[in-house]
């Protein structure tokens, strides 16, 4: 494969809507980026990130004194957690109002750079809320210049224009799409990617691979979308066992970076559906379910949905994962039990009935789903008609083992 011959030393700058500084060592060029802002004016940023991760990646002792070279002054918010509130958002948007920030710097995983993306857009237009945001209330025209750091190789979210935040007062965990919040910078290096958990190694590659399952089936699928969402399968599929078998491989997280942050760019174009939009009630009513981890466990139900209506694209697509797969609408089940054989191969074996759901729990999840903003927006981008039958079918199906 082409893989083989790259250097991941060769820090090259990759150009989506984004300029994306990618490879290892990539964070050294956090200088030429203060010097961009810098240059643009901007004297202040707020910092968006969790609580640890950020200077236990090495991430914040070179962002702090490059900022300082550049006299670019700054604001703290180490507050947000896996499946963002927007309490933690307001939070943010107040300190960087302090300083008056005039760009964002997020410094994390999808959980960071979203709620950052938020930031940037109320701190541009000040008098509005997280939640008023969040539940599609406005739609923003500007936001601040966004950083990303991306610390995981799963979202995507430093190369598109999507933010997830939950409204844990509805239970509402909605979706939001601006151009304005495509990062005007972002780093991608492995480096800082090193020192992920197992878990969080496995559950953000799969993500990845949700991303592009989705992408490549839904209803604005282009080419572009179908060939990013090969690629990444393949990548994900050869270097996620290495990356768990040796979690300081720079070559294994290189590749399961770009792998992210191309299917990133792939449902940038292509859009999501079944998986995210009934994932994303699962975790507003249990925060402590891994967005990854989520996504893993409904996967193979969707796939089992879907796969009459784009048997021939799927087919292609799960080779790497699922061999044997001719194309034909009656594999549905195989193809679906093949992602299920697959998912246990590199270690995710739960259910939902591991969480507690049970079949009791349905109907307020597919009330959830259907009721969220925005989610009937990925629910119209389905291959199936998502309507509460099918909906409830994937819910039930996710349960247990595909049968």
């Amino acid at each position: 494969m082409w893989d083989t011959g790259m250097d991941i030393r060769d820090v090259q700058v990759i150009r989506t809507r984004t300029d994306v500084y990618f490879g290892v060592g990539a964070i050294d060029s956090i200088d030429a980026i203060a010097g961009q802002m810098a240059a643009r004016g901007i004297k202040s940023a707020l910092i968006v990130t969790g609580h640890s991760a950020y200077k236990v990646t090495g991430a914040w002792a070179k962002i702090a004194p490059a900022l300082d070279r550049v006299n670019i002054r700054y604001a703290v918010y180490d507050g947000v957690t896996p499946n963002p509130t927007t309490g933690q958002v307001d939070t943010a948007v107040a300190l960087g109002a302090d300083i008056e920030a005039g760009a964002v710097i997020a410094i994390g995983g999808g959980s960071a750079i979203d709620a950052g993306k938020g930031a940037a857009i109320l701190l541009r237009n000040p008098g509005k809320t997280a939640a008023a945001l969040f539940n599609c209330e406005f739609a923003p025209k500007e936001a601040l210049p966004i950083l990303a750091v991306n610390l995981t190789h799963g979202t995507g979210s430093e190369s598109n224009r999507f933010a997830v935040v939950t409204d844990t007062e509805k239970n509402f965990k909605p979706v939001i799409a601006f151009d304005c919040i495509y990062p005007t910078w972002a780093i991608d290096d492995p480096a800082l990617m090193a020192t992920l958990s197992e878990k969080q190694t496995r559950f953000v590659s799969i993500d990845a691979v949700n991303h592009v399952i989705e992408a490549a089936t839904s209803r604005s699928v282009n080419p572009l979308a179908v060939m990013l969402a090969s690629e990444t399968v393949k990548l994900v599929s050869k270097y996620l066992p290495l990356a768990l078998r040796e979690p300081g491989n720079l070559t294994a997280r290189y590749f399961l970076a770009y792998a992210a942050m191309i299917a990133g760019v792939a449902f940038d174009n292509s859009l999501l559906h079944y998986t995210h939009a009934l994932e994303h009630p699962l975790s507003a009513v249990r925060p402590d379910l891994a967005h990854g981890l989520g996504l893993s466990i409904l996967l193979p139900a969707v796939v089992k949905e879907i796969y009459p209506a784009r048997s021939v694209v799927l087919a292609d697509l799960l080779a790497p994962i699922v061999p044997g797969l001719t194309g034909v609408p009656g594999e549905a089940e195989k193809a679906a039990k093949g992602v299920e054989k697959w998912l246990v191969s590199v270690g995710v074996s739960e259910k939902l009935a591991d969480f507690g759901f049970t079949a009791d729990d349905v109907d307020s999840l597919v009330d959830l789903t259907l009721k969220t903003p925005s989610l009937s927006g990925l629910l119209d981008q389905a291959p199936t008609e998502a309507n509460r039958l099918s909906i409830a079918s994937i819910y039930l199906n996710s349960l247990g083992w595909i049968s």
